[in-house]
């Protein structure tokens, strides 16, 4: 005992005095010191070089799922056009669900194997809870997908009533419908991320050369809110029959204001209905036992008396 106390106090006092020459004493070094913002510069290739080699791990663990269930032209489509509303813009991003659906496929009923033999469950129970864990792997990357595409969807419909407020201020100060796009996703990249993201990319794809009626149909197809369609539908209109894109993207601007003021107002009275399970399951029971407790513990103490004599 005397030895391990011994050996401890002088692991103690070690790691104590480097830790204070690290912090304190070290001597200031002006090359290191300079040297520090390239280091980063130096560490781009080890990076790039850590990202392929994730993405040939990935490649592989996404072949036993590819021989499994081969995916057809449709279906990897539809995977493509999902994982771009949830706001995946790899190439390598179908790549990434597919080995994902692999290891939850695999790992989980590892796990669950792991967790029977433990227990002790007999092999056929054993079997048949793999079996549902399997199941169950194959479906969770498919379910966390679309609830990922859920969420991206309402923020982008909670971003969309200001990006086009913002839009008609800019388009009436005298700038053109690109160049309003433009000033919308500079300026509302820190509040609404998602919709700025969106419209830059517009903007990208008329630079590149695309029409600006094929832009923003692909932003209609990789979104997937319907705000964003009838809004992409007005702007396609206008712009082909000639009208006003500042009238009518005021207009528009102001019914979605509307639309979204009556969906804050239905979320607050679904919010009554919400609370019902949690006040009748949690704060109800808590209450009787706070008031009627007391009168029930009286109530027992005068059975027991009246027993006794």
């Amino acid at each position: 005992m005397p030895i391990l106390i011994a050996v401890s106090t002088f692991i103690c006092i070690s790691f104590s005095a480097v830790g204070i020459y690290w912090l304190f004493l070290r001597r200031y070094n002006p090359v290191i010191e300079r040297l520090k913002p390239v280091e980063p510069l130096k560490e781009e290739a080890p990076s790039l070089a850590k990202e392929e080699q994730s993405e040939g791990l990935a490649e592989k663990m996404a072949k036993p799922i590819n021989r499994l269930a081969p995916p057809s032209a449709k279906e990897v489509h539809k995977l493509q056009k999902k994982l771009l509303q949830a706001g995946y813009f790899s190439h390598k991003a179908p790549v990434m669900y597919r080995a994902a659906q692999t290891g939850t496929m695999f790992g989980l009923p590892f796990l669950a194997l792991i967790g029977c033999w433990v227990l002790g469950i007999p092999f056929g129970a054993v079997a048949f809870w793999c079996l549902v864990v399997f199941i169950v792997g194959f479906f969770l990357p498919r379910f966390v997908l679309n609830h990922l595409i859920k969420r991206r969807q309402e923020r982008l419909g909670w971003g969309l009533a200001d990006a086009l407020d913002l839009m008609v201020v800019s388009m009436e100060a005298g700038l053109g419908v690109n160049a309003a796009m433009v000033r919308v996703s500079e300026e509302l990249k820190d509040v609404h991320p998602e919709i700025s993201e969106e419209f830059e990319m517009v903007n990208l794809e008329i630079r590149v050369g695309r029409e600006r009626i094929e832009a923003l149909r692909n932003l209609s197809d990789r979104t997937g809110v319907d705000d964003l369609r009838s809004f992409v539908a007005m702007l396609i209109q206008a712009d082909r029959f000639g009208t006003s894109i500042g009238r009518a993207v005021r207009v528009y601007s102001d019914s979605l204001r509307t639309k979204r003021r009556q969906r804050a107002e239905q979320e607050a009275q679904k919010a009554s209905v919400k609370l019902l399970f949690p006040l009748t399951c949690f704060l109800f029971p808590t209450l009787f036992i706070i008031i009627l407790g007391p009168a029930g513990i009286s109530i027992m103490d005068a059975f027991n008396g009246g027993l006794n004599k």
